[in-house]
């Protein structure tokens, strides 16, 4: 027998169904598209079917690496940290006094998922906010360079902080112990955490496309609306009291405290990525993945949800 099928079986059962209803919302998704190709505009059907195709590429991947293991994960969420820090400093006014800093930065993401690796929550939770934010200033400090000082230390410390810190909350979840939530395990968190994330931004512009008018923010995002915002949150509340007992240790009542979470948070996410485009005048973080721009479009929203989904269950749970 296959020794993928053999991993996948291994699985717990609500983790081979929670699977295999993403796989079916991605088919529903494609068949919606080929269907849809003769009433759209050619440019936005184009761009609709990169979207599908790159979501049916991103999901084969972390279901992949998912179902091989603990350790192909951790190494997945650290190379995605790479990539996320590497597109944010692509976007940065990055000074040229300040390679060495940069480097040293990057050889720190194999640091913050050894702590991960090794489960040591203490250390884990202070190494990036406490030590790295201390050593970034002083690093710059001894280039010698004071011009651009202040907006260099404090850019690469929230590059740092949610493209690594926050992402590394993700892989964390990991590591915590199955036997507390028997139901889904590990991956069930990682699970119900990724897809309420992402189905939070769809409904949000689903119902902002079909009843919204009055705009939250029109100078930072003019899609963002208070009926996509609204309706949003409260149907990944909904979505997310469903499945908390199925995937992760939650009750009903909790899983509402924590679509809440999510859907406020994935929100302020969303805007906050907006905003630093906007800032830097540029439409997209790079071109990484078709149809959806660069890594931090796609993980602006999980920027946020992560920690803050990460320690409400901490404490709740664990």
């Amino acid at each position: 027998m296959d020794l993928s099928f053999l991993l996948i079986l291994s699985l717990p059962a609500s983790i081979q169904y929670a699977m295999l209803a993403v796989f079916l919302l991605l088919v529903i998704g494609s068949v919606a598209e080929r269907l849809l190709a003769s009433r759209m505009a050619a440019e936005a059907h184009r761009e609709l079917r990169q979207r599908i195709n790159s979501w049916w590429i991103m999901v084969g991947v972390v279901f992949v690496v998912l179902i091989i293991g603990r350790g192909a994960s951790l190494a997945f969420f650290a190379v995605l940290s790479f990539l996320a820090l590497r597109e944010f400093f692509s976007i940065l006014p990055v000074r040229h006094t300040d390679r060495r800093v940069i480097l040293a930065l990057y050889l720190m993401i194999p640091v913050q998922y050894y702590w991960v690796a090794l489960d040591w929550y203490g250390v884990f939770i202070i190494f990036i906010p406490v030590y790295l934010f201390l050593f970034i200033p002083f690093a710059l400090l001894m280039l010698g360079e004071t011009r651009g000082f202040i907006r260099s230390a404090t850019s690469y410390q929230w590059a740092v902080m949610t493209t690594v810190f926050a992402i590394s909350h993700i892989a964390y979840l990991l590591i915590l112990p199955g036997e507390r939530n028997p139901a889904g395990g590990p991956i069930g968190l990682v699970l119900y955490l990724l897809f309420l994330t992402q189905f939070n931004d769809v409904a949000q512009y689903l119902w902002g496309k079909t009843l919204g008018k009055r705009k939250i923010v029109p100078k930072i995002s003019p899609n963002k609306t208070w009926a996509g915002f609204l309706g949003g949150v409260g149907t990944t509340m909904v979505l997310a009291m469903l499945l908390s007992t199925w995937l992760t240790p939650l009750s009903w009542f909790e899983g509402l405290g924590a679509g809440l979470l999510i859907g406020v948070a994935g929100f302020v996410g969303d805007l906050t990525v907006s905003a630093t485009k906007r800032d830097l005048g540029i439409k997209d973080t790079g071109q990484l993945i078709p149809g959806h721009g660069g890594i931090l479009d796609r993980i602006d929203s999980l920027m946020y949800t992560a920690p803050l989904f990460f320690h409400f269950i901490y404490y709740l749970k664990y």
